[in-house]
């Protein structure tokens, strides 16, 4: 048999169009005289006619029209049998089948009872199981199956259904719808718990896609489970640079009631981050900001921790507990939040620690432990740890009880130091000797004057 490629189904070898419309009616007729049985075996034998003949527009009507029938009757289960029936017959032609199950699946909401509706979905998912022609709408069939799940609390099995579902392969499926359904599978994994396949389905949607119009929903639900994630994962760096993202978006920016709060959870959570060179420039940038101004404490907390001079963690504390001790990022009703602030005592210290470094080549444990107020034990860990983070170079003389912050030259350096001196004295010495050469000719020339 003959393909025609505009369709990718068999050609056409009789059209049976005229013979279908008259027989359509007839089937109504008999099905609304309750010959139900009847109206169906008439549709079967001019299917398996028009099948033979591979008369698309024919067989899709009449696979279609018995889908009719038996929702219209409320015969939900002669309905699932004749759309499983339909689908198994020898060279049954796909879109027929495609619209068989699209025209099943308007009855799903219209069945009486869940116990009815989820009987049908099952059915229509095994008749599209392993079909690349039915592929998107077997992925809406198990999102609506996922739902009666989630409904009832069945999380894990609401999940592992989802799971099953790979549309970032479907090349038929709109990208949005695209999008949002990997936006769900995102969502219920974070509600089982299951962080590695969450992280591993984010990476499936490009957030470059978010740039387009129409798209800023999908950005702010990206963002949101980003964010939860993150937030579990003590990743703080990356939860500051989702707020950014949620921040920089038209309809956040525009609304102050919207982006205050995102603001101060932006700023909040790049301070928790630990110092390295991305996280020191985005305080500086973070602190151009104009709007920043109008959360104090915010702007106050930024410029403590871009300023080059101590902040005790007694006062810190004093200043910004009343305030932040509410949010839900330093939330004392919860031990995420506590230990959110005693991350937070932490960053302190290395910044006491950093500024400590830079202004004193050598400090006794003793005198550190008043700047940092901590216990010498303290003192000492926290100067280990920014040791090994590479923020600050410090060696401990436990005997005498002296930390040197002033990193040793090794030969190659001293050398070049010692030749860079010389360098410059040659040169104040070659400066010198000309400006004595200019005053005598100077002198010189006012005497023969």
């Amino acid at each position: 048999m003959d393909i025609d490629y505009n369709t990718n189904e068999p050609k056409m070898e009789k059209d049976y169009s005229e013979t279908v419309k008259a027989l359509i009616p007839e089937a109504e007729q008999l099905a609304g005289s309750g010959q139900l049985r009847a109206a169906l075996d008439k549709l079967h034998a001019a299917e398996k006619k028009t099948r033979g003949a591979a008369d698309l527009w024919s067989t899709s009507q009449l696979v279609v029209q018995m889908v009719k029938l038996c929702g219209d009757a409320g015969e939900w289960q002669m309905l699932e049998q004749e759309v499983a029936a339909m689908a198994k017959k020898h060279g049954q032609l796909k879109q027929a089948v495609a619209r068989m199950v699209q025209s099943a699946m308007e009855y799903v909401d219209r069945t009486p009872d869940e116990q009815t509706r989820v009987e049908l979905i099952e059915a229509l998912r095994t008749v599209t199981e392993g079909k690349i022609h039915v592929e998107v709408e077997r992925a809406r069939l198990t999102r609506k199956r996922v739902e009666i799940y989630e409904k009832h609390g069945q999380i894990k099995e609401a999940c592992d259904t989802m799971q099953e579902i790979q549309v970032e392969t479907y090349g038929s499926m709109e990208r949005r719808e695209k999008t949002d359904f990997i936006l769900e599978q995102m969502r219920l994994c974070l509600a089982k718990r299951d962080y590695v396949r969450m992280a591993i389905i984010s990476h499936k949607i490009n957030p470059k896609y978010f740039e387009r119009e129409g798209t800023e929903d999908l950005k702010l639900r990206f963002y949101e489970l980003m964010i939860q994630y993150d937030v579990h994962e003590e990743n703080y760096l990356a939860v500051f640079r989702h707020y950014k993202q949620v921040y920089e978006t038209r309809g956040i920016k525009e609304d102050a009631d919207k982006w205050a709060p995102v603001l101060h959870s932006m700023v909040l959570y790049l301070v928790l981050s630990p110092h390295d060179n991305e996280q020191a420039d985005m305080l500086h940038r973070v602190k151009l900001d104009h709007n920043l101004e109008k959360l104090g404490l915010c702007l106050q907390l930024v410029s403590s921790f871009t300023t080059d001079e101590l902040a005790r963690w007694p006062a810190v504390e004093a200043v910004y507990a009343p305030e932040f001790r509410k949010s839900d990022v330093f939330s004392a009703d919860s031990d995420d939040g506590n230990r959110r602030w005693a991350a937070l005592r932490d960053r302190v210290i290395e910044h006491n620690i950093r500024v400590v470094a830079k202004y004193y080549t050598r400090a006794s444990l003793v005198r550190l432990t008043e700047l940092l107020d901590l216990s010498s034990d303290d003192v000492e860990a926290f100067i280990s740890s920014a040791v090994v983070a590479g923020s600050i170079y410090a060696r401990i003389d436990r005997p005498s009880g002296v930390v040197s912050f002033a990193k040793p030259r090794d030969g190659e350096e001293q050398l070049n130091a010692w030749a860079s001196d010389v360098n410059r004295l040659l040169a104040l010495v070659e400066k010198t000797t000309h400006l004595i050469a200019k005053e005598e000719i100077v002198s010189k020339i006012s005497r023969t004057i």
